[in-house]
């Protein structure tokens, strides 16, 4: 076993899953590198040591510079805001240093462009933080689809749903404001990197991106909201699969609604993260009056669950699918070797998002190598 020190910037939410993450993994996964919580940084240096003392790091910092820039930082997870993404990552890989970043890889398109180019030229081990698709049940689909289980693929349906913002008296916050803070900044990445694991690249898009609610409660009166609220697109995949997507922080009644559906000439599959412990699957095989879909409850035969439980049916949680990504990230360090998805496959995401919205102002269809 092998020491690396490990350096997160943020600590709020993601930061305490992606330390609590790097505290367990050695013991979950028996990896051969084993995390050091090193260094936390947040936006004051009495916040970093509040972080510090509650999730057992050795040092913290408001200087997000000064981590980077430590010899006893050996990786680095970007848990803070969109909009510091490409400037830490540039930072990091000038060092030679892997980074983890947080979703969407960058503010916008063309920081997700510098950012890879940056990992690229460093060599340095590079991944975006998708967890939802590493669920047991999701990473199974994955095989079965591979494997021909549901034949060729012909349709594809994913949403990504919440409630967060469905109350209109809501009060403005930073989630009202900027791109790269809405629905299609902070929700639609999850279910599209979803479909491009499911199903393949996407060739062209057709976009609809809507602000439903244009002001919301804010210090003084009523503040312009300046991203959006839902969007749907329909798209066309590489391999000729038709497909639809909605996106939505006003889904009333959807608390996480991270769910999908493909259909293939040999059966169908389904899965709503609601449930994530439990995948549907349909197979047109056999008599016609015994045919319907199966739920099939995860457990030790499926992929990433043994670890963590014995016990078929006990499932996993939230915070297992980041012990898991840790333990991706752990070993594109080790051995060298891109990890998917790597800043590349974060940056086609975010080059799809950026045709979606072109489509929707442009109110036709987009092809995705066209932005």
């Amino acid at each position: 076993m092998t020491e690396i020190g490990i350096g997160i910037i943020g600590g709020g939410y993601m930061g305490k899953a992606h330390a609590v993450a790097m505290s367990s993994v050695g013991a979950v996964f028996d990896t051969l590198l084993r995390p050091r919580l090193e260094m936390v940084c947040a936006t004051t240096a009495d916040r970093a040591d509040q972080y510090r003392r509650a999730y057992g790091f050795a040092r913290g910092t408001g200087d997000w510079r000064a981590l980077v820039a430590d010899p006893a930082v050996e990786a680095i997870i970007i848990a803070a805001p969109q909009e510091l993404h490409c400037e830490i990552a540039l930072a990091a890989f000038a060092l030679g240093k892997p980074v983890l970043c947080e979703k969407p890889l960058g503010a916008s398109l063309e920081d997700s462009h510098r950012m890879v180019e940056a990992a690229e030229t460093s060599g340095a081990a590079n991944m975006v933080a998708f967890n939802y698709i590493r669920t047991p049940a999701s990473q199974f689909a994955r095989k079965l689809i591979a494997g021909g289980e549901i034949g060729d693929l012909t349709w594809f349906r994913g949403e990504h749903t919440e409630d967060f913002y469905a109350d209109p008296d809501a009060p403005a916050t930073w989630r009202t404001q900027g791109m790269s803070n809405g629905t299609m900044g902070d929700l639609a990445p999850h279910m599209i990197n979803a479909a491009l694991a499911l199903v393949g690249p996407i060739d062209e898009v057709m976009g609809a991106v809507e602000t439903v609610h244009k002001t919301r409660p804010g210090t003084g009166g009523a503040q312009e909201v300046t991203n959006d609220d839902h969007a749907q697109i329909m798209c066309r995949f590489e391999n000729g699969v038709m497909g639809h997507m909605y996106f939505s922080r006003i889904a009333t009644g959807r608390k996480m609604g991270y769910a999908y559906e493909i259909m293939g000439t040999k059966g169908a599959i389904r899965f709503d993260q609601e449930d994530q412990n439990a995948l549907w699957l349909y197979r047109a095989a056999g008599p016609e009056a015994t045919r319907g879909f199966t739920r099939i409850l995860t457990g030790p035969a499926h992929p990433d669950y043994l670890p963590f439980c014995q016990g078929p049916g006990h499932g996993t949680g939230y915070q297992d699918q980041i012990i898991i990504e840790a333990r991706d990230f752990l070993t594109a360090i080790e051995t060298g070797q891109p990890v998917w998805p790597c800043f590349r496959d974060g940056m086609h995401v975010n080059q799809i998002v950026a045709a979606a919205i072109a489509s929707s102002a442009e109110r036709r269809w987009r092809s995705v190598s066209s932005v």
